[in-house]
């Protein structure tokens, strides 16, 4: 099998060798196998491999030879497939055959001559295919600039004066900005050519603002005038008859050849694809992603060294654009903001997937979470995107595939800010509001400024065919993706920019704002040290490696709170629950985890962790009728994870100086409450963890018996019947020897965050492990117990388990 060789084991796992990717377990690996990019590489070689092997290489050609010289010589050997001729130099020509027997035909051929020129022709050289990374074309990476900008930075007197600094470090350069505009109205020039009144407009980083040295450049082929263009002539043509050829189409263009408004987008692409490789100089590696959201054309321009992307239905990103140059020059804080926090993702490894795609955080959702984070200043930053079409006048309204995309064209017609803060303290704040934010719970809108709970959302979500009175007036998808991280587009409000991010993604984002916030606290951030130590950014953006709590998250299994995928009775107990519907979903889990270690997996348990959670739910039940927001704190005080979060409201972010001891409640509060809630602290720290014990291999071979007994039962695709992972347990059981000795492992449940991205976190600890089996066993329970969980509470309580 050709993955075989594409695998090596490693000490920590496994190493992709095709995509140079590094995964820690079989899990991992076997979902990556599987995934988009090792089989689009994996079509990609072997088309290449393949072409290798029916083609030869042609030197003694001239400038002046043409593919069809070409064509026409070869074709004695064999049927011609494609030519690949050097149009720079003209020195050489690539031909591929239809079928590999002809390539010896024409290598057996003493001398070819052809028009006066002899010809060598040789065999293709075979070279290993090498998946090359987007960051490795980029002349400056950016932990090496990083590294050499580190004495610079340190000294500098100030937090901001580091902030400008990295702006004007990182930036665009104006001779790159020149070029860029050079290159685009040489596009211009040509793609009128073939399609008239057509334009190519940038967009993206290189023109928002916040475009860093070696961007990618993105450009957007508005084909709208052309097929105008293209009715006015088919409408003239065929009243007058004028304007055509002998057979009948239009010679007006190479319009004549392909319809556009009928035409799909992968067809006009093709054609865009050839225009670039054989009109425009210096421009190779030209294909169509014909897979993406948004299907593209991506190029290389040689000379300039610069990456491009062309698609020809993204005017929403146009205008996307057009806001983020609003936002800039409405408020000079928000790019150094924007480059900072974007340059810290990316030393985080938080954003900047060398392939482009992934489960990390891309640079306009990165922008899109800060101009979210200062809508929510007190006082704001910037303003809402109602606030801002409120303020367009008549001649400023626009609508593009119906959503409303309004907003004043000039900065100036925006009243400034009356917020004051520095640019550190906007930092701080930045990682302070997202450490203890309730991302699971909540859905971004920068549309009205706030985060809308996940209950409101779906609700709103079923009584109306629209998000928004100002959505769509033609078929949209109403419903965006939810996820982990929930942040509409400013007007393509069915756009959820963070739909890509995964559980591990998300919890890794968090959890480095909460590192990033504590040490935002501290006197290393805010002040220059005289010792010279690192301090301020230099310290913020420094890698960090493994810590402790990455070591623990290794045992670690986390089943979040979807209200989604759960059924409509159980989201309508949770919803009459309010504020405490963490305690009703906990207690569901922990009795589903229960259910799919013991009847599905055949654990034994020592204890029952139902039983001892109903004591625990029960004490308090009966303590909630204090207050709730008493239950809150004690929740939140009960783990560690959440001890030393924030406990203000997480729309309004604290900024410097150490926690208040307070709990954020009434100062009335009696010395009887405070102790109740030691005593409610002191319940929950009680809770003893589960004991299991599993005496043998059930995760062992487990897919090819499910596969067998499917195949003899017709049931349901893998993961989606509970009964046949039972039946493939028993099975294993039944004919698989006993370990010799069990495996006993224990099980600590906790509820991480309260209503801050509530989930539950299984962690899992061995204690008598001789045979050396619970790692296989943890990799196999990470992916497969949070699938059985959500089965579980998916199903309506009507069913039988």
């Amino acid at each position: 099998m050709s993955t075989d060789r594409d695998i090596k084991s490693t000490p920590r796992g496994f190493h992709c060798i095709l995509c140079d990717v590094k995964l820690p377990n079989l899990p991992s690996l076997d979902q990556h196998v599987k995934g988009k990019k090792h089989q689009t590489l994996s079509t990609v070689r072997a088309t290449r491999q393949s072409q290798a092997e029916r083609g030869v290489f042609v030197t003694g050609v001239k400038p002046d030879t043409s593919e069809a010289d070409l064509a026409d010589y070869f074709q004695r050997f064999g049927e011609v497939a494609h030519i690949v001729l050097d149009k720079d130099k003209g020195q050489f020509a690539i031909v591929h055959f239809a079928e590999p027997e002809t390539v010896q035909a024409a290598l057996s051929c003493v001398e070819h001559r052809m028009k006066n020129l002899k010809l060598k022709v040789k065999p293709r050289e075979k070279k290993a295919f090498k998946f090359i990374h987007k960051q490795k074309l980029d002349p400056q990476n950016l932990q090496q600039v990083f590294e050499q900008l580190k004495p610079e930075l340190g000294e500098l007197l100030s937090v901001d004066a580091q902030m400008q600094f990295v702006v004007e470090r990182f930036q665009l350069r104006e001779n790159e900005k020149k070029a860029r505009s050079l290159f685009v109205q040489l596009l211009q020039e040509v793609f009128v050519e073939f399609f008239p009144d057509s334009q190519i407009l940038p967009f993206g980083s290189s023109v928002n603002t916040f475009g860093i040295h070696a961007c990618d450049l993105d450009l957007f082929l508005d084909l709208e005038n052309t097929k105008m263009f293209q009715a006015r002539a088919k409408s003239s043509t065929e009243q007058t008859g004028e304007g055509m050829s002998d057979d009948g189409r239009s010679e007006d263009s190479i319009l004549s050849d392909i319809d556009l408004s009928s035409a799909s987008s992968a067809e006009v692409l093709e054609l865009v694809a050839t225009i670039l490789k054989r009109c425009v100089p210096s421009v190779q590696r030209v294909h169509v992603v014909s897979t993406a959201r948004l299907p593209v054309v991506k190029f290389h321009h040689r000379e300039l060294n610069l990456q491009g992307d062309i698609t020809i239905n993204n005017k929403l990103a146009v205008r996307n654009t057009r806001f983020l140059q609003l936002c800039t020059g409405m408020e000079n804080r928000l790019r150094p903001l924007v480059f900072t926090i974007r340059c810290w993702a990316k030393q985080k490894q938080l954003a900047g997937n060398p392939s482009g795609a992934g489960p990390l955080l891309n640079n306009y959702a990165l922008t899109l979470l800060v101009i979210f984070y200062l809508q929510n200043c007190d006082p704001p930053v910037l303003p809402t995107v109602n606030h801002l079409k409120d303020m367009a006048c008549e001649e400023e309204e626009c609508v593009i595939e119906g959503w409303n995309c309004t907003f004043p064209t000039q900065p100036i017609a925006v009243p400034p800010s009356t917020n004051t803060q520095n640019l550190s303290t906007l930092l701080a704040g930045f990682f302070s509001f997202y450490a203890s934010f309730d991302f699971t719970s909540s859905v971004i809108s920068l549309r009205e400024g706030r985060a809308i709970p996940i209950t409101d959302f779906l609700c709103q979500d079923e009584e109306s065919d629209m998000i928004q009175d100002e959505g769509p007036i033609k078929a949209h998808p109403t419903k965006p993706k939810l996820g982990p991280l929930n942040l509409l587009d400013p007007f393509e409000v069915s756009h959820n920019v963070a739909a890509n991010l995964n559980e591990r993604s998300h919890r890794s984002f968090q959890r480095e704002c909460q590192e990033a916030h504590k040490y935002c606290r501290s006197l290393q951030y805010q002040q220059k040290s005289t010792k010279g130590k690192l301090w301020g950014l230099v310290r913020l953006l420094t890698p960090q490696g493994e810590n402790s709590q990455t070591r623990a998250e290794q045992t670690s299994i986390s089943i979040p709170f979807k209200l989604a995928s759960l059924p409509e009775t159980l989201r309508e107990q949770l919803q009459t629950s309010g504020e405490d519907f963490w305690h009703l979903w906990f207690h569901k889990v922990c009795s589903a985890v229960e259910e799919v270690l013991t009847h599905v997996l055949k654990c034994q348990l020592t204890a029952s962790p139902c039983a001892v959670f109903a004591d625990d739910s029960t004490v308090a039940a009966e303590e909630m009728e204090t207050s709730s927001a008493s239950l809150k704190s004690s929740v939140n005080d009960s783990f560690d994870s959440v001890g030393s979060q924030s406990e203000s409201s997480p729309l309004k972010p604290v900024v410097g100086g150490k926690r208040p001891l307070s709990s954020g409640s009434d100062a009335s509060v009696s010395p009887q409450g405070k102790k109740q809630r030691l005593l409610k602290k002191k319940a929950k720290a009680q809770l003893p963890p589960w004991i299991c014990v599993l005496q043998h291999l059930v995760w062992a071979g487990r897919r090819k018996v499910r596969r067998e007994l499917m195949k003899n039962t017709n049931s349901q695709p893998e993961g989606s019947c509970l009964e046949i992972e039972s039946q493939v347990t028993a099975y294993i059981i039944e004919k698989e020897p006993e370990l010799k000795e069990p495996l006993e492992f224990k099980v600590l449940p906790q509820m991480m965050g309260g209503t801050e991205s509530t989930q539950t976190v299984l962690r899992l600890e061995p204690v008598s492990d001789r045979t050396g089996v619970f790692q296989d066993f943890f990799h196999f329970l990470h992916p497969f117990l949070p699938r059985m969980v959500e089965t579980l509470l998916g199903k309506d309580e009507g069913n039988e388990k």
